[in-house]
């Protein structure tokens, strides 16, 4: 992907460092005062100014959420270093994704080493998403158009599951497809009203535990369900 630019360097280290602030911030809410060097530093090797819509590369690097088209946004950088973090993700596993967007979440778990499977639901975001993340060189990434409530039957069970649009109620199928001692993290709540950032984990023995992290705003989840 080349070396960046000074100027990125700069607004991307910015970017790091207010990352960094709003997890002190939330500490009590959060859990932790920060985040692992293992998910910053995947969250600084990936060209968020790649990701964004044209037009906004000024915008790349704030602390904020940005239209990516079709409805949709690139979520703010904060809440990617979160859901990762909690996602507790290692080298070589594997990882299910529920809603591609631009694939900026998917490059931060392709750099934490995960073997990425992806579902979106809109065909020109889902088309673009691969070809981005292709060009960019992530090439281990699988790809899929389709409903991600029903997740991904053939490539389970999965050691993480993130879900980067708000459910209702959290997807059964995602649930039954993580593998024991697995995690689920999902914005629960309806369009416009309160959400949840919910981490759940299955147990060794199949049992399911909950904790809500904080509330957060996410675009609906989509779907036929």
């Amino acid at each position: 992907m080349g070396t960046p630019d000074k100027h990125i360097t700069r607004e991307r280290d910015r970017m790091l460092r207010e990352i960094e602030a709003e997890a002190r911030y939330t500490r009590e809410l959060i859990g932790c005062e920060r985040f692992s060097s293992r998910v910053m530093e995947a969250i600084k090797r990936v060209p968020r100014h790649e990701f964004v819509g044209r037009g906004l590369e000024a915008h790349a690097y704030d602390n904020g959420p940005l239209p990516i088209g079709c409805g949709q946004t690139i979520s703010q950088p904060y809440i990617v270093a979160l859901m990762s973090d909690l996602a507790g993700v290692r080298q070589g596993q594997k990882v299910l994704e529920v809603g591609t967007g631009s694939g900026y979440q998917t490059a931060v778990l392709a750099e934490l080493g995960a073997q990425v499977y992806t579902i979106e639901i809109i065909a020109a975001l889902a088309a673009e998403a691969a070809g981005r993340l292709a060009r960019l060189g992530y090439d281990g990434v699988h790809s899929r158009l389709g409903d991600g409530y029903h997740g991904w039957v053939e490539a389970a069970p999965f050691d993480a599951v993130i879900v980067t649009a708000a459910a209702d109620e959290v997807p059964p199928p995602l649930v039954e497809q993580l593998r024991p001692g697995g995690r689920l993290v999902i914005p629960v709540g309806g369009p416009y009203m309160a959400q949840d950032l919910l981490l759940i984990e299955k147990g060794q023995d199949g049992a399911v535990a909950e904790r809500n992290v904080l509330p957060v705003a996410f675009v609906p989840l989509t779907g036929v369900h």
